[in-house]
């Protein structure tokens, strides 16, 4: 039987002490969920992309993992190399 991420998170998210740890991680887990699929929507290798946006291929690997904390400018670079626009706000 197989299960599905969400699914696997959704229960793991009724632990109360992780579900308080990943809500303090939760905009750096979905910034790199959003680069990731618009990557791979696009067709591109981290190779591909990094041609396209002068970021190395070593850091989109450790960005798209999570080892690294890209400044706003690294974003709208990733931003453009795909085709979108970064959009950052507080709420």
């Amino acid at each position: 039987m197989s299960i599905k991420f969400d699914d696997f998170l959704a229960e793991q998210l009724k632990d109360p002490n992780l579900k308080k740890e990943y809500d303090v991680l939760e905009p750096e887990y979905t910034m790199i969920k959003s680069i990731i699929l618009a990557r791979k929507e696009k067709g591109l290798t981290q190779k591909e992309l990094s041609e396209l946006t002068g970021i190395t291929q070593a850091d989109l690997s450790k960005i798209e993992n999570g080892n690294a904390n890209p400044s706003i400018r690294t974003l709208k670079k990733l931003a453009a190399g795909l085709g979108k626009r970064l959009q950052v706000s507080l709420v």
